[in-house]
């Protein structure tokens, strides 16, 4: 009887919590993400608005459109792509927000294979510019 009471409390707590989602706070701005590549801490910069987002790594700079599919899912795809690879659009799925980050994950569009990350919101907006 205790078993079953324990396990209905966890289930019930479980319930009540919600993972805060304000996607649209974070549909433009300027964003950092930081990726560890073997053994070295890479960052990308990116600024976004509702259309456009051009990233900035390693000194170049690189532009994708920006489709949104619901407040916090969008599809992001280079507009100048230089390789096969890179024709590829890739998914975008924000799991979670705090004060100024989101928790994300995403994926080549049709492929199984996801990955998460969280990028911080560095500043409101900046003009976008190539």
């Amino acid at each position: 009887m205790r078993f079953l009471l324990l396990v209905l409390s966890l289930f019930l707590l479980q319930s009540c919590y919600n993972v805060e989602r304000n996607c649209t706070d974070y549909k433009s701005g300027t964003f950092e993400f930081e990726a560890l590549v073997g053994t070295e801490l890479l960052t990308t910069t990116f600024v976004r608005n509702d259309s456009i987002e051009i990233d900035y790594f390693k000194g170049k700079a690189d532009t994708s459109s920006v489709r949104w599919i619901n407040d916090c899912e969008y599809i992001v795809q280079k507009l100048n792509p230089k390789n096969q690879a890179e024709k590829k659009a890739i998914h975008m799925k924000i799991l979670s927000t705090a004060e100024n980050e989101y928790t994300f994950e995403y994926n080549t569009v049709g492929s199984s294979t996801k990955q998460k990350g969280t990028a911080k919101k560095v500043s409101q907006n900046k003009p976008l510019t190539d």
